[in-house]
């Protein structure tokens, strides 16, 4: 039956999600991003091999990735060795001009507490080619997921995962509400519900905030969190 529902919902160009209607499904306490092609509407990485000029070799590479065809832990690194020499302030320059996916202005009205992202290595003034600490990759971003639901008291039943590539089913499986935004398909295979068509302030329902809270500044009580 869901799935006659979603193939009606598909053809009429609409979303439609099914959820079990329980007290932790209309008390979401804790969300976190994806941040690439998610909160923003672009991959950081693919951004910066432009300016590099090695644009073609890291979309492949990411393209696939995304799709689930390579480990993205060697295939991040692979990337990243790509952009050695590029100028650090070329990267800086590019932070204000990423541009947020639709909706995201809405989502960003409720707050973010934590990020976690991958850092690049830089010396004298350049990309070394070479990544900081740990890279958070798909089974990091579960972990992530579960740490801050444990800091913060919360309920994993209470906590929801958006993502659009396959290094984030980990962390939309293990939440308690996961959704798949503009996703590949193996992601929208695996993820509960999916956001196919209106943009990330739809998750906004999914979270029990109705109409007249959006247009408000309220919403201070879910807290939002970005794990790239």
């Amino acid at each position: 039956m869901r799935r006659k529902f979603m193939e009606i919902s598909q053809q009429r160009g609409m979303d439609m999600s099914f959820y079990l209607d329980t007290i932790y499904s209309r008390n979401r306490k804790l969300v976190v991003f994806d941040m690439d092609s998610t909160l923003i509407s672009a991959e950081v990485i693919d951004v910066l091999a432009d300016l590099a000029g090695v644009g073609h070799e890291v979309s492949a590479i990411t393209e696939a990735a995304m799709r689930g065809e390579l480990d993205f832990i060697s295939s991040f690194r692979r990337r990243v060795a790509l952009l050695r020499g590029l100028e650090a302030a070329r990267l800086r320059s590019i932070a204000k001009q990423l541009p947020l996916a639709e909706g995201a202005e809405i989502v960003k009205r409720l707050g973010f507490d934590y990020v976690f992202a991958n850092a690049l290595d830089i010396r004298d003034g350049r990309v070394t080619g070479e990544v900081v600490g740990d890279i958070v990759d798909g089974e990091k971003k579960a972990q992530l997921l579960e740490m801050l639901a444990q800091r913060e008291g919360i309920s994993m039943e209470q906590t929801i995962a958006i993502g659009d590539g396959a290094n984030d089913i980990p962390m939309i499986n293990a939440a308690g509400l996961g959704v798949a935004f503009h996703a590949k398909p193996i992601v929208r295979e695996k993820a509960g519900n999916t956001i196919s068509v209106a943009g990330l302030d739809g998750l906004l329902y999914l979270m029990g905030i109705r109409d007249r809270e959006i247009s408000q500044e309220g919403g201070e009580e879910n807290k939002g969190d970005l794990a790239e």
